[in-house]
């Protein structure tokens, strides 16, 4: 009784040490008898005892490796040192165990050597400047080459470049003299815009002066113009006046009858109003001198002038 006991225990804990739960974003590598049988995912599973091993288990979420810098060498010949950092994800866990012995030391090892192939090619302002350039052309390169050992490259990054300290004191002092030339270059451009916005100002102020005097000129011109208007039309309304009193007083002559006699007195106070008092003779019409009554008062008229 007691063996069989212990038989049962046996077989429940050799159960339950063959029963295996593979975790989210894991694989299991399960070998039989040393030859690779299949690839576990997500979930229960079961091996058989004595026969079924677990080769590998594969972390399939995406992992990094930081390497430590690295000497390499430009086209131009400047030796710098360059480190980079890896993004990968286990895409075949079968290729993965199987494929390489040292992954991690492979990547490593690729990665130094693709990273002096790629900065061979370029200059040093091309290595400074082209940053998304190199990490393109690395990335395809090793993901090319990890494609058999079941690795997918996901990123490559450069952290740092750092040239040889003289290098960085030259680039120090040409960056220093390019912001210094364009310091000068901007200084420059705002007093030529100044000199230019106050020479447009002036020659505004004057086109607005002249505009100024041409309107006056023209203002006065036609106050003047207005102003003589004005004045003939006070003489016209006065010699028209003038003329309608005379003619007035004619027409009232005519309709009170008057004879021919006192026509002839209005023509000869007409007379004397034309001498205005300075004439010392005056011409009497040959129709008026056969009057006889009025010569004596010609005679005076003659004689107070």
């Amino acid at each position: 009784m007691p063996v069989i006991i212990c038989i049962i225990i046996l077989i429940l804990v050799l159960i339950a040490a063959n029963i295996k739960v593979v975790p989210q974003a894991h694989a299991y590598v399960l070998e039989e008898l040393g030859a690779f049988k299949t690839v576990w995912g997500v979930g229960l599973h079961v091996k058989i005892p004595f026969i079924d091993t677990i080769a590998r288990k594969v972390d399939l979420k995406e992992q990094y490796c930081d390497f430590p810098p690295q000497p390499v060498i430009t086209q131009d010949n400047v030796t710098m040192q360059i480190d980079s950092i890896v993004f990968f994800k286990i895409s075949d866990p079968q290729a993965y165990a199987y494929g390489v012995k040292n992954p991690i030391g492979a990547i490593e090892n690729l990665t130094a050597t693709t990273l002096r192939n790629v900065i061979g090619s370029l200059t040093l302002d091309e290595t400074l400047t082209s940053r998304d350039e190199i990490n393109a052309k690395m990335q395809d390169a090793l993901d090319i080459a990890t494609d058999p050992w079941g690795i997918k490259i996901t990123r490559v990054e450069l952290k740092n470049i750092n040239p040889p300290e003289q290098i960085r004191d030259a680039m120090e002092k040409q960056m220093k003299a390019e912001r210094e030339k364009r310091e000068k270059i901007l200084f420059a451009e705002g007093e030529k815009q100044s000199a230019i916005t106050v020479a447009e100002g002036e020659k505004q102020s004057k086109i607005l002066q002249a505009e100024a005097d041409k309107q006056a000129t023209i203002l006065h011109a036609e106050a003047e113009k207005e102003k003589k208007i004005r004045e003939a039309e006070g003489q016209a309304q006065a010699i028209k006046a003038v003329k309608n009193a005379e003619a007035e007083g004619i027409r009232m002559l005519k309709d009170a009858g008057a004879d021919e006699s006192v026509l002839t007195l209005k023509s000869l106070e007409a007379f004397e109003k034309a001498a205005d008092g300075q004439a010392t003779k005056i011409i009497v019409p040959s129709n008026l001198q056969g009057i006889a009554g009025l010569a004596s008062s010609i005679k005076e008229v003659v004689n107070t002038k």
